[in-house]
């Protein structure tokens, strides 16, 4: 904003000596801060609902990784059928955390898969590499592997009418260096919006399609083949948790296309203003993959973003993914 309007601030004199108001204080030159940028100081930085309720943990042990999102579960084994106590527990730190580390898990795709099944049916995605069944999506980089991009943020498949609730990733292979994955936690980056935006994103949706974040790998006429399969969908521009009753901002670059009823220009430049939200560094947690290592995210809650800085190196991950709800 403009600190002294122009006609308040007077022309230096020759001699540089400070000029002054009416009232004889000096006053400063006219300077802007550009609209939309990010700003310094204190943030709202709270993991859960004010009304929630915090109880402690008897089936696992949750290491909180950052003040707002992700947690490292020890003392659970995934390759077992969970007991109801012991899934209660890992879904009550999934819906505090919103992602869960697991070291050296070690699972077969059957093992990622059944876990997952705990939470729900799986998903199949027919834009992405197969594993061992249609459910399980493989991410394989390396010198001879088709090219698929994963490194801007992002929240999984907002396209389908009922985006992913969550998903369970393992790394196979990790490179030597890098191939790190990151998460930020949307109810933390709506908290801290300024009043005059939530005023105008309250109650808007906006237009989600596969097309844009696919189309950087995927051929002109694979993406027309699906265009039926995965018309534009719309969706609230602010969703509300489905099981903690939280806010959150729910747009990301790779698949919104607009905010309904926005002139185009006026819909980017507030697109840009949100998106820009996952950024800010107090909402994240990052990951420093081991192999055998298992990610469990809420993807209701949550955007994330895989580093792409081990080339030539390959890194190979499997990820099953499970269905969700129609956001509201």
């Amino acid at each position: 904003m403009s600190i002294t309007t122009p006609d308040q601030t007077p022309a230096r004199t020759p001699d540089q000596t400070p000029a002054r108001t009416p009232d004889g204080t000096a006053a400063l030159r006219d300077a802007r801060v550009p609209e939309g940028g990010l700003y310094e100081g204190v943030r709202i930085l709270r993991p859960f609902a004010e009304d929630w309720e915090e109880r402690p943990y008897e089936q696992i042990e949750v290491v909180p990784q950052t003040r707002v999102i992700g947690a490292e579960i020890r003392g659970a084994d995934l390759s077992r059928p969970l007991s109801p106590a012991l899934r209660e527990e890992l879904n009550r730190a999934l819906l505090e955390w919103k992602v869960l580390f697991f070291r050296g898990a070690g699972l077969t795709p059957e093992q990622q898969a059944g876990f997952a099944r705990n939470w729900g049916d799986l998903e199949t995605n027919p834009l992405l590499a197969r594993g061992s069944s249609d459910e399980i999506v493989r991410f394989e980089k390396g010198a001879a592997a088709r090219p698929t991009y994963e490194n801007v943020w992002h929240t999984d498949v907002t396209f389908r009418e009922r985006p992913a609730l969550g998903a369970v990733l393992q790394l196979r292979e990790v490179p030597p260096l890098g191939g790190h994955t990151m998460w930020a936690d949307m109810a933390a980056a709506y908290d801290n919006l300024p009043t005059r935006i939530r005023e105008r994103i309250d109650g808007a949706t906006a237009v989600h399609d596969f097309i844009p974040g696919f189309a950087r790998f995927t051929s002109a006429e694979r993406l027309a083949e699906l265009q039926e399969e995965f018309p534009p969908v719309e969706h609230p521009v602010v969703r509300t948790h489905p099981e903690t009753g939280r806010r959150m901002l729910f747009v990301n670059t790779s698949f919104t296309t607009h905010i309904v009823g926005m002139e185009r220009e006026e819909s980017d430049r507030l697109l840009a203003e949100l998106v820009r939200q996952a950024h800010v560094p107090e909402y994240q947690v990052r990951f420093a993959w081991q192999p055998g290592d298992i990610a469990f995210w809420d993807n209701r809650a949550t955007q994330h973003y895989a580093l792409f800085d081990y080339a030539p190196h390959r890194r190979v991950a499997e990820r099953v993914a499970i269905v969700g709800d129609r956001p509201f």
